[in-house]
């Protein structure tokens, strides 16, 4: 690695200054791209607001909205970041992330199905019994990203597939497990908990939130600033980034990829466990969950820049207020659309998203 520093140095040191002046100027025609976007999105985000206090809601009503917002952007992060690492890697987009998300959820409903239901814990509406379900679905949910990758995944990657059958196998998987969901667990909708109340807590301004909300986006920024961790400080993490940029030199440098890429299953699987037992529990459980929350995970991916972990949780924040905010003036229904907007949006203005390098 010192050699390749050294490499770099010597090929800035021996550029033209011309060269440099040119590099400067792109990298400042980036920054402004991504200010601009910046400033677009939330020039959008306050028009949805004045949409919304035209069309007769109220003030307090946009503020615990907005604050909705936040938290549904929370449990879109858990799956976003799981999906944006997968593809930094791995370089494909995983359709079947979302059934991931379900698979997680049911697994969890039925470790709390099996145990003898606790008192709430606080204000929250769930007790242990939500939490060691949580702790075991998001190994076993992660096990099976990887047996997916050992099954399939792995032979299209040394057969040098193309990406479109990388996709079309995706898109088979996540068939595959929301048909195995339907067989074990049925079509119908199901609940952690039957009857008991979520109460809201009062905060300043007005703005009523549950309690179940703040633990979502708590989860979210600790499994935010886990990745990072793990990413920048850990040695697995450095032979993640180094993967994801190079795989072939990273081989070369002895750098096991194939025990890189099981990690890196393993860790979106499990995020996309907590954020489809999050969605379940500001909701309900339901097959076609995981679907429901695809297109909005890969708008706030594509928004914050694929393969960035940190923009994939901003991206997914603004993707959530966006889908609150526009409840206020037309059908909750909607809210698939408006995230599809915004990522065309993106697609249009900065393809690379908000915080991608290049």
């Amino acid at each position: 690695m010192a050699n390749l520093a050294q490499q770099a140095s010597a090929d800035m040191a021996s550029s033209s200054p011309d060269e440099v002046e040119a590099q400067d100027t792109q990298e400042g025609g980036i920054f402004d791209g991504r200010a601009a976007m910046g400033i677009g999105l939330v020039i959008i985000l306050v028009a949805m607001w004045l949409v919304g206090y035209a069309t007769g809601t109220d003030v307090e009503t946009l503020l615990s909205l907005t604050i909705w917002g936040v938290m549904l952007g929370g449990i879109i992060a858990l799956g976003g970041i799981g999906l944006t690492l997968c593809y930094g890697v791995l370089k494909f987009p995983n359709f079947a992330h979302g059934a991931l998300v379900t698979l997680g959820a049911y697994v969890t409903y039925a470790v709390v199905e099996m145990l003898p239901h606790s008192q709430p814990i606080w204000d929250f509406s769930f007790g242990w019994e939500l939490v060691a379900g949580l702790i075991v679905a998001i190994p076993v949910t992660g096990a099976v990203a990887v047996l997916f990758d050992r099954a399939l995944y792995g032979k299209l990657r040394r057969s040098k597939s193309a990406l479109v059958l990388f996709a079309m196998a995706s898109l088979g998987m996540a068939f595959f497990l929301r048909s195995v969901i339907y067989l074990l667990w049925g079509s119908d909708f199901h609940f952690f908990y039957v009857g008991r109340s979520n109460p809201a807590l009062h905060l300043p301004f007005g703005i009523r939130v549950q309690a179940d909300q703040l633990f979502v986006f708590g989860l979210a920024l600790v499994m935010m600033v886990l990745v990072y961790w793990l990413l920048a400080r850990t040695k697995m993490g450095k032979a993640m980034r180094a993967t994801a940029d190079n795989p072939d030199l990273a081989q070369i440098r002895g750098i096991d990829t194939e025990r890189v890429v099981a990690w890196t299953w393993a860790i979106g699987g499990g995020l996309a466990a907590a954020g489809g037992v999050m969605y379940a529990l500001a909701s309900q459980l339901r097959p076609d969950m995981g679907f429901t929350l695809l297109l909005p995970m890969f708008a706030g991916v594509i928004m914050g820049g694929i393969g960035n972990a940190f923009g994939a949780f901003v991206g997914c924040i603004v993707i959530g207020i966006a889908i609150q905010l526009t409840s206020a003036f037309m059908s909750p229904a909607y809210g698939p659309a408006v995230a599809f907007a915004l990522m065309v949006l993106t697609l249009m203005v900065r393809p690379q998203g908000l915080f991608a390098e290049k």
